[in-house]
């Protein structure tokens, strides 16, 4: 069973849902050190070699190219939008990756995004899902849960949150809402750590803001901005005039005001026999 651990001072929290709080700078966990944060061990499906397993056969290409041509796809294709940014592991922020979103909405004020870890059509692994929401439908949250949530502001006035290839007009509208928005991202797959399979629990990422530990190391933002031929400072001067939220929620962004992220840990657990809900 998935565990979620709590610190101390939540210790109302119901206990299968607890989340542990780490130091953000010192890496240190107020309790037994969380899978979150602890690649399973022996990992024989670790190192820098490719995802394990043979090149596809040309039968297995035909039997996807055939069931493509007749199932359909219909949730898959309303993504619209594909998103290139950044995101921190809330219990480490010194680990940075890039990031592929691709959106789809639900409604005006709920988009859902597959997140891999490269555009590569042949390469690209899918690392997570994040799920954007306004800021009104934040604010109905409960305290609890808006500890989990992200906001965009920053990553979007800076110019780390670009839509490849779409003009800066062109996207301007979406853009002023996205503002406004916060997100919760579930990483289940690090990358950036060698695993070559998704390994362990799943990690809750942060935004990039305009303090450290949330600031996009120098590097990395070069070695994007230079794939796509872009600049991101040119992009943050072209988006001074969208509006600043009036007020960021200080419960978003928790790492900001107290210091501490979150990691998650597996139990064991008895299986319910019945549904506690109908």
């Amino acid at each position: 069973m998935l565990h979620l651990f709590c610190s101390s001072s939540y210790s109302n929290t119901n206990p299968t849902q607890r989340i542990l709080e780490t130091n953000t700078n010192t890496n240190t966990v107020s309790q037994t050190m969380a899978s979150t944060d602890k690649s399973p061990n022996p990992t024989p499906a670790k190192g820098k070699d490719p995802t394990p397993g043979e090149p596809m056969t040309m039968e297995q290409h035909f039997v996807d190219k055939s069931a493509m041509m007749v199932q359909s796809f219909k949730p898959i294709n309303q993504m619209s939008q594909h998103v290139c940014t950044f995101a921190m592991f809330s219990h480490d922020m010194s680990r940075q990756i890039e990031t592929h979103h691709y959106c789809s909405r639900l409604s005006n004020q709920f988009l859902q995004c597959a997140v891999y870890d490269s555009d590569d059509p042949n390469k690209g692994r899918l690392i997570g899902v994040e799920y954007i929401i306004s800021d009104d439908v934040f604010e109905t949250l409960p305290p609890e849960e808006q500890k989990l949530w992200h906001s965009h502001a920053y990553e979007i006035k800076s110019g780390l949150w670009v839509n490849p290839r779409i003009p800066e007009m062109i996207g301007m509208p979406e853009l002023e809402s996205l503002a406004k928005t916060y997100g919760k991202f579930w990483c289940t797959w690090q990358v950036d750590r060698g695993d070559r399979l998704p390994l362990g629990a799943p990690a809750l990422m942060m935004s990039p803001q305009a303090v450290s530990p949330g600031l996009v190391r120098p590097e990395l933002l070069h070695e994007r901005d230079s794939k796509y031929n872009i600049s991101s400072e040119s992009l943050k001067s072209s988006r001074v005039e969208i509006p600043e939220p009036e007020m960021i929620s200080p419960m978003a962004d928790y790492w900001k005001q107290h210091d501490k992220g979150f990691v998650i840990d597996f139990e064991e657990t008895e299986m319910k026999k019945r549904a506690p809900f109908p």
